[in-house]
């Protein structure tokens, strides 16, 4: 049996030294602003996964109200979320993800990003894509005042 789930997460840009994205600091002169360490990608992965399965969403488990997520690293949200994923009898097969961003580059981040993820989750590198698309200078994220990222992840019944 398999199980598809989608996710989506954008945040407000502002002056910085850094980025989060899936897990790795790139640096550069914005930062995503949100109450745990603003990594997009990882938390629309999570709410993909979490999606997939049932159980919630990411808001649900790790509320912006609740001051112990505060700055919290997004690989710990996404690792919890992996736990409740397992312990309900579901494996990710596949996730397929999107940063939505007019800077920086992507690509050349991408292996890291892919890596990292994997690592995370416990996958085959093969199993975690991006790709990696601009606002062609139109709207919030044309504009580098937000950057926004969508995964769609593809579980399966553990055997």
């Amino acid at each position: 049996m398999h199980r598809v789930g989608i996710g989506h997460d954008t945040h407000r840009l502002e002056a910085g030294t850094a980025l989060v994205l899936g897990g790795i600091t790139i640096p550069h002169d914005k930062s995503a602003i949100g109450h745990s360490d603003a990594d997009v990608l990882l938390h629309a992965i999570t709410d993909a996964l979490l999606g997939a399965a049932a159980l919630g969403d990411i808001g649900e488990l790790f509320p912006d109200t609740d001051p112990a997520n505060r700055g919290r690293d997004s690989a710990e949200m996404l690792r919890a979320a992996a736990d409740r994923l397992a312990a309900a009898g579901w494996q990710v097969a596949n996730l397929d993800c999107v940063i939505f961003a007019q800077r920086p580059k992507i690509l050349p981040h991408r292996p890291a990003i892919r890596r990292r993820i994997a690592e995370i989750l416990g996958l085959d590198e093969q199993a975690v894509w991006l790709k990696a698309k601009t606002g062609e200078g139109v709207g919030p994220i044309g504009e580098e005042r937000a950057i926004a990222a969508e995964c769609v992840a593809l579980v399966e019944r553990r055997a």
